[in-house]
Formats: structure tokens, C-alpha cells, sequence
């Protein structure tokens, strides 16, 4: 069972799961403005430990357009399959001055638009 730490708190999450989902089961009030669907960033995290090697290419293009690639990662865009350390920079308490009320449409179970990991130097070897 992975373990998960966000902001120096763990808790264990269940294998495969949705980071994004991982993440608000946790407590966080992590945003997912889009519906967990690499359109909108607001799930992004920081990683402090246990980044995974490979991205889906849509989170790559939504990171690489919105000019936060090599900085942040999208939660609604990876599994736990290990343990993580990591920090949400978008919450529901850190945004409700930006006028959010809520954290957005829930995200499905499974990974959205597409579900092919890829290695980080195929994508950038792509643009």
C-alpha cells in the first residue's frame, strides 16, 4: 500500500488510486476546477519525493502551454503505485479570495482524457 505525505502529514491510500482523489480523501481540498481532466491545472501539485518518471501526453501539453512544466505536476494525471511527498498548490482554503466555493466537478476513478504513461524524455523529444 503506497504511502502518501502531503505537507509532512501520511496516510496510507490504496494502490492505483487517483492522486487527485487520493489527495482530497486525505482532507486536502485540492481543486479539480475541470473535473480531473488535464484542462485546467488547479490539481497541480509539488513534489517533494517520489515524482513518477513518466506523464500522460496530455498532462505534458497542459504543463508545457501553461509554461508550470519542470515546476509542477497535475494530480488528476497519476496513480499511487509508490510512496509520494508532495504539497497541493491549489486548495479551497488558499482560493476562496479568488472566489472559489467549491473545489470543482468530482473526478472519475480512472485517469482522464488518457490513460498511456509515457517516459519524460519521449515527450520532450516530441515538443
Amino acid at each position: 500500500m503506497p504511502r502518501l505525505t502531503i505537507d509532512g502529514q501520511s496516510h496510507d491510500v490504496a494502490n492505483g488510486k487517483r492522486l487527485v482523489l487520493a489527495i482530497e480523501e486525505s482532507g486536502v481540498h485540492i481543486g479539480h476546477r475541470c473535473g480531473g481532466n488535464a484542462r485546467c491545472t488547479t490539481c497541480r501539485v509539488e513534489f517533494q519525493a517520489g515524482e513518477p518518471e513518466t506523464l500522460t501526453r496530455a498532462e505534458y501539453d497542459k504543463l508545457k502551454e501553461r509554461e508550470l512544466y519542470g515546476q509542477y505536476r497535475l494530480s488528476c494525471q497519476i496513480v499511487c503505485d509508490h510512496d509520494m511527498a508532495l504539497s497541493a498548490a491549489m486548495t479551497l482554503e488558499n482560493q476562496q479570495a479568488s472566489g472559489w466555493t467549491d473545489t470543482g466537478p468530482a473526478p472519475e476513478p480512472e485517469v482522464m482524457p488518457e490513460a498511456a504513461w509515457l517516459p519524460r524524455s519521449e515527450l520532450e523529444k516530441g515538443g
